[in-house]
């Protein structure tokens, strides 16, 4: 069981970095006039000595403020283009259409 309470207190300080991270962020874009963004992700598959590379962006802005409880990391600051609301407003289903971390496993699933 004590390992268990470090798995906690390791999620517990790595949401609070994030926590910092995006305040940080805001803080920093709070004057600033683009607040274009990109989330990207990457998937290696090694196989044989050969690498392939899943690719998933999704460009959008940060917001001025959070929004939204659902997600993780930076969803709640976060609007793709094209959306009216921010990942962390988005129900599963909305978010598994256009997010990053969903399409490299689609282009990896087609492989």
């Amino acid at each position: 069981m004590e390992s268990l309470g470090f798995i906690l207190r390791d999620m517990l300080e790595n949401m609070e970095m994030q926590k910092k991270n995006m305040e940080k962020l805001l803080f920093e874009l709070k004057n600033k006039l683009s607040r274009k963004a990109k989330f990207r992700t990457i998937i290696a598959l090694n196989i044989t000595n050969k690498q392939y590379l899943f690719e998933g962006i999704c460009d959008g802005e940060i917001l001025n403020e959070k929004t939204g409880v659902k997600g993780f990391g930076y969803d709640p600051i976060f609007k793709p283009s094209n959306a009216s609301c921010s990942f962390a407003e988005m129900n599963s289903e909305e978010k598994n259409i256009i997010s990053q971390g969903v399409l490299p496993f689609k282009n990896w699933f087609n492989f």
